[in-house]
């Protein structure tokens, strides 16, 4: 059991370091609310986050700060419920009617790996620290 949770930190680790990447790159995150780019910022996600929520914010509003920060693109990284897929799909299609490309490969790479075990980005630190536990544990 060690080994594959060990494969899976793995996986993780390389999908946030791209993710951390373009984000020190200019390419802003979409989460959901603040608690969400909080968690982003103790992962060491250094760069533009847009809290969606944050604010009684309109998904009009998000896309249009995204547009005048002059990306070209966003990472599209909000909860894995029903109301983050809606919100995810919403979002996909105002950032693209705007030229954005909406970038949702990190959300569903992340969210595949952790299943049912994590919903929401919040929950992914905690989820990073569970996994490491298991794994000294086991050793």
């Amino acid at each position: 059991m060690s080994a594959h949770l060990q494969q899976k930190k793995e996986k993780l680790q390389e999908i946030l370091s791209h993710l951390f990447e373009e984000a020190a790159n200019g390419m802003p995150i979409i989460v959901e609310g603040k608690k969400d780019a909080d968690v982003l910022d103790v992962l060491g996600v250094r760069g533009k986050i847009v809290a969606a929520k944050s604010g009684g914010r309109s998904l009009l509003a998000v896309v249009t700060e995204v547009k005048e920060s002059g990306a070209c693109g966003a990472i599209l990284l909000l909860d894995h419920d029903r109301r983050g897929k809606e919100w995810t799909a919403r979002l996909k299609n105002l950032l693209e009617h705007e030229g954005i490309t909406p970038n949702t490969v990190y959300w569903a790479e992340l969210f595949g790996l952790v299943g049912r075990e994590v919903k929401d980005v919040e929950g992914l630190a905690s989820y990073m620290e569970t996994l490491n536990s298991k794994i000294s544990s086991d050793s």
